[in-house]
């Protein structure tokens, strides 16, 4: 049963976790240190690259960004391409453009690579970066080489099959290592357009040694690959990929909880109505003790009590949450804007 109008405005009104405590998380170890030997292969084959595109998640578009990118592959042109806008909340784009402006990223592009948005931008933005840089050495060669970068789970796969859907009529490109943990090999050199001549560079996705803060983790593990979705190889065996592995290591109930008191602060009750809940909550508890009944995920558990065994039902908190977050990168729970705090401090207001 969906809940009343009353029930969804009174939710409104509730006054809901102003702070998500993070319980001495550490966020140092969540990510693996070693993944600068990647951003060094990319650095050396930069003689070859007229043009850097960088794809992110457009629900995170001021963080989670890894910075090592600018300093070492910066002396390149640059296209950051926001991918997922569809599961972005983009009311307050033109804040977003001015953020980056700021940062020195002048030149943005909004798109939605599985139904190909705003895609036919990027081929004319790269040309046009690439005609009024200095190619050096690579002057007189007529072919455009562009490297792709972004952290694990982007879109960056999408982005480069999109654009050969676009310009070359033909469906994915050959990849090496598709599933989550496989090394794969650290330039795949892919065509994309024939007029121009343009060649992509297919690189892993590397994060950053260090993540910049424990909520920036948080943000960065919330915006995993949608079900469905190509998934990015990642750069070494065992690396660890927002929103998959990440789910395991965090504890998808914790992460759970940090969606729950997300879409509660910014007021988005997407998930009364997809659940069919009463109301809003701001108890990570009652809220996937709701969701594992409404799913039927429950189980009988023998409880030994001093009158002899007593069989009670249990709800499955794991497989709730689990649930919980497959359904929010699905876009189900409606579009959100994970960096909403960063947009609202008094530099950007």
């Amino acid at each position: 049963m969906r809940p009343s109008p009353r029930a969804l405005c009174s939710a409104a009104g509730a006054a809901w976790r102003e702070s998500f405590s993070l319980h001495g998380r550490d966020v140092a170890r969540w990510f693996p240190g070693h993944m600068a030997r990647g951003l060094k292969k990319m650095q050396s084959s930069l003689k070859l690259v007229d043009c850097i595109v960088e794809v992110h998640d457009a629900r995170i578009p001021l963080s989670g960004r890894n910075p090592l990118f600018q300093e070492t592959l910066g002396i390149k042109p640059h296209l950051l391409v926001l991918n997922k806008m569809d599961l972005a909340d983009l009311s307050q784009q033109q804040k977003i453009i001015q953020h980056l402006e700021r940062e020195g990223l002048k030149n943005v592009i909004f798109t939605n690579c599985i139904k190909d948005e705003n895609v036919k931008q990027v081929i004319p933005a790269v040309t046009e970066l690439v005609r009024s840089s200095c190619r050096y050495h690579r002057g007189e060669s007529v072919e455009h080489c562009v490297m792709v970068i972004g952290v694990p789970n982007v879109g960056k796969s999408s982005l480069i099959n999109s654009l050969r859907r676009q310009h070359l009529r033909k469906g994915k490109a050959t990849r090496v290592g598709g599933e989550p943990g496989i090394t794969r090999a650290v330039m795949s050199r892919v065509q994309v357009c024939e007029r121009p001549l343009m060649f992509l560079l297919d690189t892993p996705g590397v994060l950053a040694p260090r993540i910049e803060s424990v909520e920036t983790g948080l943000k960065l593990a919330l915006c995993g690959d949608r079900p469905g979705a190509e998934t990015e190889g990642a750069l070494t065996l065992g690396c660890l990929l927002p929103g998959t592995v990440l789910d395991h290591l965090v504890g998808a109930e914790s992460l759970a909880d940090y969606l729950l008191y997300t879409l509660n602060r910014q007021r988005l009750f997407g998930y009364v109505q997809h659940y069919g809940l009463d109301g809003a909550c701001d108890d990570v508890v009652t809220v996937l003790k709701r969701v594992a009944v409404w799913l039927g995920k429950t189980q009988k558990v023998k409880v030994l009590t001093g009158t002899g065994d007593v069989t009670v039902v249990q709800p499955d908190y794991s497989a709730a949450a689990h649930d919980f977050l497959r359904t929010f990168r699905r876009g189900l729970l409606g579009p959100v804007m994970l960096d909403r705090d960063i947009l609202q401090s008094p530099l950007d207001a």
